[in-house]
This record gives structure tokens, C-alpha cells and sequence, in this order.
């Protein structure tokens, strides 16, 4: 495995493959329909835009084994040290280390960028996902019980953190 910066020429296709997989085999996301092609321009524009890396983990063949970004936590300046990370593993390549290896690689980009808080928006079913979270050192924070529903049921999603040592000096304003 390796570790790549993603390109939307390149790897828009595969991502918004699994993006779709999620969407419509788990509640990793809450959405219902599969997102069309020309959605992901606008996702790469909105990373670039931001700052906000797309780290993927290409296999031996050029295949995208997985991806993670972040992206603001709220809108508001305030939160300017905190963003919430998303990290999606292809099903084919799960249960391989590629979403421990993307979540490590996704902390250090924050670290570099002087975030302070990484927030993870979890479903609360994905024990994969929060045991991963945990074992990185990620803190559970609560849980917003029944705010999905999807699949006939209603879903409760759990909130992890890390907090980094950076910024070293944070500035208000």
C-alpha cells in the first residue's frame, strides 16, 4: 500500500465508488441515494478550496484501496482549530490496516496544518470504526441518539476527538 494525494483527474471515479458503496451498504453515510458524477468536482473544489487534504492508499495494481479527509467542524470562526475527518475503506480491502494506516496519516495532516481537535461523526453500530478510533487515542464524547434514519430504523451517531498539541499559538479572530 501506498500513500498518495489524491487528484480529482485520477481518482474522482474511484472515490464516488465508494462513496456509493457506503451509501447505499452501510450507514457510514447518512444519504439514501447513490451521488452522481459531476458532485464530485464541486467535493474536490471545496477540499482544495479549504486547504483540506484527500489522502488515498493506492494498492500495487493503482487501485484505491481507501481515502480520508477533513473538512470544517462548524462555520462559525471560533472553530477555526477543529474539523471533522471522514475516512472510507473500498469493502474489498477492509480488515487490512488501510483505514488504521489513512486515520494516522489524516491526524499527522491536521497536526501539520496547526488544527487542534480532529472530530469523528461515527455511526454508532460501526464498532470497526470506534475501536479504530479508540485505539489511535481518540475520546469518546456522547452520543446524538435516533438523529438518522435509514434502512427502516432509526440510527444514533457517536462523537470521538483529538486533540493535538498544535496549534502552538492559537490566535482568536
Amino acid at each position: 500500500m501506498t500513500i498518495i494525494q489524491c487528484e480529482p483527474q485520477r481518482h474522482a471515479a474511484q472515490i464516488l465508488s465508494i462513496f456509493n458503496d457506503a451509501i447505499v451498504n452501510s450507514t457510514a453515510l447518512y444519504d439514501y441515494k447513490p451521488r452522481p458524477a459531476d458532485m464530485m468536482k464541486a467535493w474536490f473544489e471545496a477540499k482544495a478550496k479549504g486547504n483540506f487534504p484527500v489522502i488515498g492508499a493506492q494498492g500495487d495494481g493503482g487501485e484505491l484501496m481507501g481515502f480520508a479527509s477533513f473538512g470544517s467542524f462548524r462555520a462559525w470562526p471560533a472553530y477555526k482549530y477543529s474539523v471533522e475527518h471522514s475516512v472510507y475503506v473500498d469493502a474489498r480491502f477492509r480488515r487490512r490496516g488501510v483505514g488504521r494506516r489513512l486515520l494516522e496519516e489524516i491526524i499527522e495532516a491536521a497536526r501539520v496544518r496547526d488544527y487542534h481537535v480532529l472530530i469523528g461523526a461515527i455511526d454508532a453500530s460501526n464498532q470497526p470504526s470506534l475501536a479504530l478510533h479508540e485505539r489511535l487515542g481518540f475520546i469518546y464524547c456522547g452520543t446524538i441518539r435516533q438523529v438518522g434514519f435509514k434502512f427502516g430504523r432509526w440510527l444514533d451517531l457517536a462523537f470521538y476527538q483529538l486533540i493535538l498539541a498544535t496549534p502552538l499559538q492559537p490566535i482568536d479572530g
